[in-house]
């Protein structure tokens, strides 16, 4: 058999030598990926509740409502309820979580990870 050197290509060697390295890679981003989305989103949820803290006061002073009164649902969605100090009305949580806005004068709380708004 005579060896022609018009014909280029990768030997099998090589092909797995890219694919080894490429799994390596993949192996030492992937988690970080995946630590870097869950701190953003635990972020986004703190900033949400700060918010809903921030827009409860508000409305509160506003109505003339007082430390441990308990919002009902209408005090939340009505035209001038709380969400209506939030621009973009109630935020939703990255983690599909559900706000809880507590009585006036406490933190507002999200059920996924236990966030609270310091």
């Amino acid at each position: 058999m005579i060896y022609d050197e018009s014909k280029q290509g990768f030997t099998l060697l090589e092909i797995m030598l890219v694919v080894a390295i490429i799994g390596l890679l993949a192996a030492i981003a992937i988690p970080a990926f995946l630590t870097a989305r869950t701190k953003s989103q635990t972020n986004v949820c703190i900033s949400n509740l700060r918010q809903i803290n921030s827009a409860k006061e508000q409305w509160a002073l506003t109505v003339g409502k007082r430390d441990g009164e308990v919002l009902t649902p209408e005090d939340k969605t009505d035209v001038n309820g709380v969400d209506s100090f939030i621009k973009g009305g109630e935020p939703s949580c990255p983690a599909s979580g559900i706000y809880d806005y507590q009585p006036i004068g406490t933190d507002a709380t999200c059920d996924t990870g236990g966030h609270v708004a310091q």
